[in-house]
C-alpha cells in the first residue's frame, strides 16, 4: 500500500498523558522505524511534544477524539506549521484483542502513513467561542425548563392545577398568581382575577384549579424555584447579548438562514456555531448532511440492504434543526411541509422529520454558498410535478368514497 506521509506521528490521549508514535519510512518502503514515547498533558509538557515532533520533521500528525482530552494537545499542536488531524475513534478502531495505548498509537501512526483516516472537522477559535456561547445557553435553556417542570410538579403536590388552565405557568398571570400565593393569599376567586389579558375568559376554571392545599412547604418551595427560574433567566439573556456582540462577522449569514421556514435566530445563530458558516469545509450538501448525522446509512453485505440508520450527529445542530423541521411540518403553505406530509403518509413521522432535516441542510450548503435567500418551491411543488398521478389519487379517494367521477377541462374564457 502506497505510503502518503513517510514521516507521521500517531497520538493516543488519556487524561494524564499521551503515547506518542512516530513512524518514519525508510527509503524505497523497504524499512520502518517507530519510535513511542509518553507525554504528560500539562502545557509544559505538550509544548516539549511539539518541539520534540518538529526535531523530527513529521509531516502529519494523527490524534484520536477521546472525550475532551484532545483539546489540550489539538490546540497546543496546531501552531507552527504542523499538520494535525483529529479523527473519530469509531474509524480509526484497533485490531480486537490488541488494544493498548502503545499499539493504539502505532495503529493511528499506520493509518495515518497510508491516508486512510478523516479528518473531522474542527473549527477555527472565533467558531469555538462562539459555539461554547450557543451551547451553554441550550443547555442553561434546558435547566430553566426542567425548573419549570419541577413547579409544575409541586403545584400539583398543593392541589394546585394551575398548568391544566394556563398553557404557561410562568407567564404573566402565572408569576402574579405564585407570588400571591408566595405571599399568603389562598382565596381561589382572589387569585383568579389576577390573570391577564386572554387568560381572563378563563376566570371560573381558573377559580377550580386555584382551590387546593398550599402550605408554608410549598411556599418556600415555589419560591426557591422561581428564584433559579429567574437565575436561569438572567444568565440566558446574558448569554444572548454576548452572542449577539459575537455574530457581528456572521450577520449576513444569519439573515440568509433566517429565511428557511422554521429557522428562528435563536437556531440560526446555532447552525453558524456549530458549522461555522464556512461551506467550504464540507465539499458537498450531501457531505454536510452525512456530518450532521441526518444521510441514511450505508450498510450492503451479499447484495442485502442492512440497516440505513442515520449516524449519530452533531446533538446541538441535531437538536437545532429537529425544531426547525418540527415547525415546517405545521406549516401548510411551504415546500418543506408539503414534503413532511408526503413522506409522513408513506414512512411516518419520525423519517419524515430526519427527510425535512436533510432538506433543509441542503438548502442552509447552498444559500450559504451562492449567498443567495431562500427561495420556497410552493406548498404544491409535487402537485406540479406530477398532476396526472395527482389527479388519479383525487379520483381514486373520491371513488373510494362511492362518487363516480367525470373529468371535464375547465372552460378557457376570454
Amino acid at each position: 500500500m502506497e505510503v502518503i506521509h513517510p514521516r507521521c506521528a500517531g497520538v493516543d490521549i488519556s487524561k494524564k498523558d499521551a503515547k506518542v508514535c512516530v513512524r518514519i519510512q525508510g527509503r524505497g518502503g523497504r524499512s520502518t522505524t517507530s519510535i513511542v514515547t509518553t507525554w504528560g498533558s500539562m502545557t509544559g509538557q505538550i509544548l516539549g511534544l511539539k518541539e520534540h515532533l518538529l526535531d523530527e520533521h513529521v509531516d502529519l500528525v494523527v490524534m484520536e477524539a477521546t472525550g475532551d482530552y484532545w483539546r489540550p494537545f489539538y490546540y497546543l499542536l496546531e501552531d507552527d506549521g504542523l499538520n494535525i488531524i483529529l479523527v473519530n475513534a469509531h474509524d480509526a478502531r484497533n485490531v480486537p484483542g490488541r488494544k493498548t495505548d502503545v499499539s493504539d498509537a502505532a495503529w493511528l501512526a499506520d493509518l495515518g502513513a497510508h491516508g486512510l483516516v478523516r479528518a473531522s472537522f474542527v473549527p477555527p477559535p472565533p467558531i469555538r467561542e462562539l459555539r461554547d456561547l450557543t451551547r451553554a445557553r441550550t443547555i442553561i435553556t434546558q435547566e430553566r425548563t426542567r425548573e419549570i417542570q419541577r413547579l409544575e410538579k409541586l403545584l400539583e403536590d398543593a392541589c394546585i392545577k394551575l398548568s391544566s388552565v394556563a398553557s404557561n405557568i410562568t407567564g404573566v398571570s402565572g408569576r402574579l398568581i405564585l407570588q400571591a400565593l408566595i405571599d399568603g393569599q389562598t382565596d381561589p376567586a382572589a387569585l383568579a382575577e389576577m390573570a391577564q389579558r386572554r387568560l381572563r375568559s378563563k376566570i371560573p376554571e381558573l377559580t377550580q384549579a386555584l382551590n387546593g392545599r398550599f402550605t408554608e412547604h410549598h411556599r418556600y418551595m415555589t419560591g426557591l424555584y422561581l428564584h433559579r427560574i429567574d437565575a436561569h433567566t438572567a444568565d440566558i439573556n446574558d448569554l444572548s447579548a454576548r452572542i449577539e456582540a459575537a455574530m457581528e462577522p456572521f450577520r449576513f449569514a444569519r439573515e440568509l438562514l433566517i429565511s428557511i421556514p422554521g429557522f428562528s435566530t435563536t437556531i440560526a445563530e446555532i447552525f453558524i456555531a456549530e458549522t461555522g458558516a464556512d461551506m467550504s469545509a464540507f465539499a458537498t450538501a450531501g457531505q454536510l448532511a452525512s456530518w450532521a448525522g441526518t444521510s441514511p446509512g450505508s450498510n450492503e453485505s451479499a447484495g442485502r440492504v442492512k440497516s440505513t440508520k442515520i449516524r449519530p450527529g452533531n446533538r446541538y445542530l441535531k437538536g437545532a434543526l429537529g425544531i426547525a423541521a418540527l415547525s415546517c411540518a405545521k406549516s401548510k403553505n411551504t415546500y418543506l411541509g408539503a414534503r413532511y406530509r408526503r413522506i409522513a403518509s408513506r414512512r411516518g413521522p419520525a423519517k419524515a422529520l430526519v427527510a425535512v432535516e436533510h432538506s433543509i441542510l441542503t438548502a442552509a450548503w447552498h444559500m450559504l454558498t451562492t449567498g443567495e435567500l431562500y427561495n420556497d418551491p410552493g406548498a404544491d411543488y409535487f402537485t406540479r410535478q406530477t398532476p396526472v398521478k395527482t389527479m388519479a389519487r383525487a379520483v381514486r379517494q373520491l371513488e373510494s368514497l362511492g362518487y363516480q367521477v367525470i373529468l371535464e377541462p375547465l372552460q378557457q374564457t376570454g
